[in-house]
């Protein structure tokens, strides 16, 4: 799941190159798909999937991973303008999503998605995240509850409780300052977002949905003030060094932070490493900065698997996408990751996550759109960058802001 610069572009059209036979205007009948995805530490699961699915439909499936999102985004639009094509691909709701809508890249799965909900196989509640003009696009890859992974075996050695309010969870992390151990773990690289997400929707919600657009300015008082505290947080050294290069797994595994902010997914990343839940690590969910809050504000990320509207076999791909939504195939794709799943009927094995996605099924929570997603891709691009700086940086978290403005700025002036 991981990102790391790897690659180059030219060394990525040559492996597309090499795959070859998916040229769109060969018209073919396949009995193989390819996927692309960005998610490449997750090959070995892609390939299980496509073992199942060979047996169970007919129709085998063979991943092609990238560890780098910039390139594998330039990858895939590349591939719109020429003849060889992925079967399937991964990609991201919001924004990103719409713009390969609006290009008529990406095949309709309205069909897909009236017959799932029908089913009971896919929830209503993520019909808005696929829905661009009233139609839906791509199915569900994953969904994931973000929330902190912790080191039980740290937080048992000194005493330590999944803390129930804001100042208990920078209480725990004053405890583990003063014994010589980091509380969290942040980067400078992609997820540089993770922080400021959480602290602005566990404080004001509703100010991070005008934000996302364009309701709001990143100069306001409110964000500002999430900043700020933001800065006391690293200020008060409770933060690992974000520019090192350690996989966010092996930091919580080894200790060099007690508490790691991720998506549901990253248990992939504990059980992979031979840790077991509520024994080695476990679950929480963040509590609202603002205790005044009526919900707990917890957010939500679900991934697309999509394919194109000029695929070389068109009705294969709709059919794997079919198949994808059952309970057959999630309940083999979440047990196989030790992750949640799309599908309301797959039970999920882990106790802490199978509760933490019953409640935020049943509105316990108040789910909030990843930024990833909710952000429009020009201001993403300046807000990674900006976070970049500040978490290496923090001082400069008001020249930060105003150079976020000036790109929401220009984004909003031609898209209100």
């Amino acid at each position: 799941m991981f990102r790391s610069r790897v690659a180059t572009l030219g060394v990525a059209a040559l492996v597309l190159a090499a795959c070859g036979g998916n040229g769109a205007g060969e018209q073919q009948k396949k009995t193989e798909l390819t996927l692309y995805n960005d998610k490449g530490a997750w090959s070995k699961f892609f390939d299980e999937m496509g073992a199942l699915s060979k047996q169970r439909i007919g129709l085998g499936m063979k991943p092609t991973g990238y560890t780098d999102s910039a390139q594998y985004q330039a990858f895939i639009k590349a591939s719109f303008r020429t003849n060889v094509k992925p079967d399937l691909f991964t990609w991201q709701t919001g924004g990103m999503l719409e713009e390969i809508v609006k290009q008529k890249q990406v095949a309709d799965t309205s069909a897909i998605w009236q017959e799932a909900i029908k089913a009971g196989d896919l929830s209503q509640d993520l019909l808005p995240y696929y829905t661009v003009g009233g139609k839906q696009y791509c199915v569900p890859m994953n969904v994931a509850y973000w929330g902190m992974f912790y080191n039980k075996k740290i937080f048992d050695k000194y005493g330590l409780k999944p803390p129930q309010t804001w100042d208990e969870l920078v209480q725990a992390a004053e405890t583990l300052k003063k014994n010589g151990v980091k509380a969290f773990y942040h980067t400078s690289v992609l997820f540089s977002f993770v922080w400021f997400e959480q602290l602005l929707a566990g404080t004001d919600p509703d100010l991070y949905d005008r934000l996302a657009t364009g309701k709001a300015k990143y100069t306001d008082p409110g964000v500002v003030q999430v900043m700020e505290r933001w800065k006391q947080l690293i200020d008060a050294g409770y933060f690992i060094n974000p520019g090192d290069k350690t996989d966010p797994g092996d930091v919580l595994k080894n200790g060099k932070a007690a508490m790691v902010t991720f998506g549901t997914w990253f248990n992939t990343s504990m059980t992979s490493r031979d840790m077991k839940a509520g024994t080695d690590y476990d679950f929480f969910v963040i509590p609202n900065v603002n205790p005044a809050l009526p919900k707990t504000s917890m957010i939500f990320e679900s991934g697309p698997l999509c394919s194109l509207t000029k695929a070389a076999d068109p009705d294969a791909g709709m059919k794997y996408l079919k198949w994808w939504t059952t309970s057959e195939a999630q309940d083999k794709w979440a047990k196989s990751r030790g992750d949640v799943s799309a599908n309301p009927k797959v039970t999920i094995d882990d106790k802490v996550l199978g509760t933490v996605t019953k409640d935020a099924g049943g509105g316990k929570y108040r789910l909030v759109n990843r930024y990833f997603e909710a952000t429009p891709p020009p201001i993403l691009t300046a807000a990674l960058d900006g976070f970049s700086k500040f978490v290496t940086e923090p001082a400069s978290y008001k020249e930060v802001l105003e150079t976020i403005q000036k790109a929401a700025d220009e984004y909003w002036s031609t898209h209100q």
